[in-house]
């Protein structure tokens, strides 16, 4: 979503994809409820037990459908006060039941038909109806996945491209409906229940891939090394920037949230150190158009390669306190400038032309200032900076 878009376009993007979103999964659900109800009769009445699972696994999608629909709606709330970066974690956490769903119903299954074929019930050839049924449903199931991912994809919901690839798991597991209920017809009886088996195989398998995402996604876990090195690689050659000693990713629904340290020359401004920061923004967000959130923290130094600037350095009020008791009052249109490296403190002094500096120079002040161990340097201008 486009960060720069007003609250009102905000609001209006979110109801559009919880609308199409809403839209693609119904079409699914009463496609899936139809397929399943021919599916399991078929199987029931003409003696396939793969076209039977098959069958109960469509009916699982319909179960995965009415949770994409609650789960859609919650995620695609605005921000608000108690969840600052929007609510696609609950997305997240919608895949993950989705995917222990289907582990859960492969599983068992899987099980079932195992000892079917340990203990010799596949005696009974498959009638011709479960040819045409399971062709219904290859046609139906490859038709609804790719519609339900182009929306998935338009509107950035890893919940609908994953369901998307559910109804694809249908389409071929009633493909194997169709070879095992070939080879039945020609005298290999057993392949009807090592086709279901098969086919529960199948359902684990995407479970098991959208649960393991999820849980991956729930832990934080960051971008991939080459992802990572890209953007590190687009910082460092941003015109202001020295170096990039830290970068932090983590995922929230399909959006990428950054932390990245830029380590800039130490004499520029503030303003300089953050346009310097929004054009390594730009660079990523050119780069990578999901992500939502880039925090960027400019350092006057590396902190890897040195200690960590201490807290416990001087501010700029104990600062001039010290120069006004031991060397004199700062005329009043006479500016200084702190630096805060390696653990001291380098000061710089500016008058106007013609002012008079009462003395302040650069010699005296490090005399009077040497005896302080976080005294690191003095300069002192005439003429403005």
């Amino acid at each position: 979503m486009d960060e720069t878009a007003s609250p009102a376009e905000r609001r209006d993007n979110l109801a559009r994809e919880v609308k199409a979103a809403s839209r693609v999964t119904l079409i699914g659900m009463v496609l899936d409820a139809i397929l399943g109800t021919i599916k399991v009769t078929a199987g029931a009445l003409f003696n396939s037990q793969a076209l039977l699972v098959d069958g109960i696994h469509s009916f699982s999608d319909v179960a995965s459908d009415l949770v994409v629909l609650g789960v859609m709606r919650i995620s695609r709330q605005e921000p608000d006060q108690d969840h600052p970066y929007g609510h696609q974690r609950i997305e997240t956490f919608g895949t993950l039941v989705l995917g222990s769903i289907l582990i859960a119903v492969g599983a068992a299954l899987a099980w079932e038909n195992i000892l079917r074929l340990i203990q010799g019930e596949a005696n009974i050839v498959p009638g011709w109806p479960v040819l045409v049924a399971a062709a219904v449903s290859v046609a139906g199931k490859e038709w609804i996945y790719h519609y339900t991912r182009r929306v998935g994809q338009a509107i950035r919901s890893e919940l609908i491209i994953a369901n998307a690839w559910h109804s694809r798991t249908d389409a071929l597991s009633s493909v194997v409906v169709l070879v095992s209920t070939a080879g039945a017809m020609l005298g290999f009886l057993w392949l009807d229940v090592l086709a279901a088996v098969v086919i529960a195989g199948f359902i684990i398998r995407v479970g098991w891939k959208f649960t393991w995402d999820s849980v991956k996604e729930l832990v934080d876990t960051g971008l991939s090394p080459d992802d990572t090195r890209m953007l590190k690689d687009i910082a460092r050659q941003t015109d202001g920037v020295r170096n990039v000693h830290e970068l932090r990713s983590r995922r929230m629904g399909h959006d990428i949230l950054l932390d990245i340290h830029l380590v800039v020359r130490p004499d520029i401004s503030v303003s300089e150190g953050h346009q310097i920061g929004m054009q390594v923004v730009r660079g990523m967000r050119d780069a990578l158009d999901n992500i939502r959130d880039i925090n960027f923290h400019i350092d006057a130094e590396n902190d890897e390669d040195h200690r960590p600037t201490s807290g416990r350095l001087p501010d700029r009020e104990e600062i001039r306190a010290v120069l006004s008791d031991r060397v004199g009052e700062l005329p009043a249109n006479g500016r200084l400038r702190l630096h805060y490296l390696k653990n001291k403190v380098h000061l710089e002094l500016f008058f106007d032309t013609g002012t008079d500096s009462h003395g302040l120079d650069a010699e005296r002040i490090r005399r009077v200032l040497a005896e302080y161990d976080w005294f690191g340097s003095v300069r002192v201008w005439v003429g403005g900076p």
